[in-house]
């Protein structure tokens, strides 16, 4: 029943919406009260926007997975790390993200409209304050990703473009007043929760939910107004009135077929490879020994916690800062966060139900012995991936990748879980875990909020385990004082700083045993790459992982304000023509050139108002292009 409210109202919004429809700008300007305000209810609107914003499989494999997934270090795809977009690309984006926001300021104008004839239900009120919250999310999704938003358009006039700081400051008063004006004691009948595919029109969660997506925009703006981000956001915990729990997780289910439910990573044509960065976080951390967390028949395959693996430095880059380059892990760490093998299936693991065998069309999935070449294109030697734990870094490994044929294959590199790919899970958008990792940084900055910077953070990691299943091991990790590979522990109360120390590992030309120094990568991004395992950086870590797979704006977004936590640079085996500041003589230090800062805006809009376009670019300081930071993002 529910699905067939939901789709009807999509039909009715499809047919409202094409009767105005028209290109470019016009897109976002459609006047929504020409729709007939006495036929349709507030409800429709939301809901059709909410639903929208899922995105159906073509626009999700371009915005969340080629984009922020991406950008946001939870998938290996060489696009925007490589300096890559498409002006396609960009463009189905800004014209689907602009219809989203012409449903729900069709619900918001309706439902003003209501108001001001009298003409309200009792619930009417909500549902405009509602929509209210829900719009500021919307223009906070495409402020983050192209940066100069119109905050008045989609009302029928032409759109003026704000720059990121007038956005930001709009959506802020938006959410508090929103809020302010919601009474969540209102309930509203079965058929309307229907149309709800997030809350069910349960206020009491729409108000937590302005709040902590409040906190969240304040945040975002600690680095460049401080004073604005500590009032804004103490404003928003006063009364500790924000998501705390997993079933208040603003988050909607996702459904099989083709349509705007269907699941953001179904396209089984995207590998959604395990990142090098997120594999660094993991690997090391927490304590937990793999032998703990994994069947017998697993166990023979786990490696010693001082050992790199297997060097091929003829067919592994080099050119990178990551600290992993040149080796093959050829089996498991001995200690993972325990969220790592939950997220990401062991290749060769086809017994567990979670491994993904896509593409359903090929054997690739299953393909685990693969070849290192040798300069003639002979093998020099096959590889066994069975039960083994490798992520890819972006960027061109040039020869050396064209005679690898294991680094960034289905069978050889852990991949996403099969529930978060079939259209069977949902779509987190705000969980727990942020609002309480949100609280933790707070406190470290030393501002005014309901609980210490240690319990937040606990509670937020604990949350994170509760939403993984994996709670069993969490008393040992949050008293884990062992480093991950990039130098952070777990443990609120263990700040000290990694050292070097000494690795084996087998050199896979002449089988030698060797040791080599692992050194800890520098994080210039971050006070100056001098510090690795501080509270904050253990925040962000947590939070980073926490995020994953379902919110990489989010993650990009905390990257691009703080430099945390550490992104390895794209491999240059050859250089990068689109990532221009990163070379060999810099490609071992960190600089924000070297990272996606924003979206272009797709040339339609300069196309169909050369003088909106040459606004908006103004409005942004700096080039339209990949590397120009926004407001609130670090500026070097």
């Amino acid at each position: 029943m529910k699905k067939n409210i939901i789709y009807k109202a999509s039909l009715l919004l499809s047919v409202i919406l094409l009767t105005f429809s028209c290109d470019d700008f016009e897109e976002i300007n459609v006047n929504p009260t020409a729709a007939s305000a006495d036929q349709v209810q507030v409800e429709y609107f939301i809901n059709n926007s909410i639903i929208g914003t899922q995105m159906n499989p073509h626009v999700a494999e371009r915005a969340f997975v080629l984009y922020w997934k991406a950008a946001g270090r939870m998938d290996a795809i060489n696009s925007l790390p490589a300096g890559y977009a498409d002006d396609g690309w960009s463009g189905d984006y800004y014209g689907s993200i602009s219809g989203w926001l012409n449903a729900i300021n069709t619900a918001i104008e309706i439902g003003e409209s209501q108001v001001a004839a009298g003409t309200v239900k009792e619930y009417t009120n909500n549902m405009l304050q509602s929509a209210r919250i829900w719009r500021a999310y919307l223009i906070s999704e495409m402020a983050d990703s192209f940066g100069p938003t119109p905050i008045l358009a989609f009302q029928g006039v032409n759109p003026e473009f704000s720059s990121v700081e007038d956005v930001y400051y709009y959506m802020l008063e938006e959410l508090s007043d929103a809020v302010n004006q919601l009474d969540p004691s209102i309930n509203v009948p079965s058929s309307v929760s229907n149309l709800d595919a997030s809350y069910g029109f349960d206020f009491a969660k729409w108000e937590k939910y302005g709040n902590s997506m409040r906190m969240r925009l304040a945040m975002r703006l600690s680095e460049v107004d401080p004073a604005k981000a500590k009032t804004e956001f103490e404003a928003a915990v006063a009364g500790s009135n924000f998501i705390t729990t997993l079933d208040e997780t603003f988050q909607v289910q996702e459904l099989g077929g083709w349509n705007d439910l269907t699941g953001v990573m179904s396209r089984e044509w995207n590998s959604q490879y395990l990142n090098a960065t997120l594999s660094n976080l993991f690997v090391g951390l927490g304590s937990v020994k793999s032998v703990d967390q994994l069947s017998d028949y697993l166990h023979g395959a786990v490696k010693p916690a001082d050992y790199m693996g297997v060097k091929y430095e003829d067919h592994f880059t080099l050119m990178s800062n990551d600290p992993n380059k040149g080796f093959w892990l050829d089996g498991l760490p001995e200690e993972i966060d325990p969220r790592a093998y939950a997220a990401f299936p062991i290749p060769g693991d086809f017994d567990n139900p979670e491994f993904c065998f896509y593409p359903s069309w090929a054997s690739n999935a299953r393909d685990i012995d693969r070849d290192l070449l040798n300069a003639d294109g002979s093998t020099f030697k096959t590889i066994d991936a069975t039960y083994t734990w490798n992520a890819p870094n972006h960027g061109s490994w040039g020869e050396k990748g064209s005679r690898n044929q294991i680094y960034k294959h289905q069978g050889t590199t852990p991949r996403l879980r099969l529930s978060m790919r079939n259209s069977t899970s949902k779509r987190v958008f705000f969980a727990p875990w942020e609002s309480y990792f949100l609280v933790a940084e707070a406190a470290v900055r030393g501002w005014n909020v309901p609980m210490g910077g240690k319990q937040a953070y606990e509670a937020g990691i604990s949350a994170s385990f509760d939403y993984w299943e994996v709670s069993d091991y969490l008393g040992t990790y949050l008293a884990s004082q062992d480093y991950n590979r990039v130098g952070t522990s777990v443990s609120w109360d263990h700040t000290i700083e990694p050292t070097s120390k000494t690795m084996n590992y087998v050199d896979g030309y002449t089988d030698a045993t060797g040791t080599v120094e692992y050194t800890y990568p520098k994080n210039d991004l971050y006070m100056n790459g001098t510090v690795n395992n501080d509270l904050l950086t253990k925040i962000i870590t947590q939070k980073f992982i926490a995020q994953n797979p379902w919110l990489p704006l989010e993650t990009w977004n905390d990257h691009r304000r703080l430099g945390l936590p550490f992104f390895e640079n794209p491999a240059i085996e050859n250089l990068i023509p689109d990532v221009p500041a990163l070379n060999t003589g810099n490609f071992m230090t960190s600089n924000v050139k070297f990272f996606p800062q924003r979206l272009k805006f797709p040339s339609r809009i300069a196309n169909s108002d050369p003088a909106g376009y040459q606004e908006a670019v103004n409005l942004l300081g700096g080039e339209d292009n990949l590397f120009t930071p926004l407001w609130w993002a670090k500026q070097q």
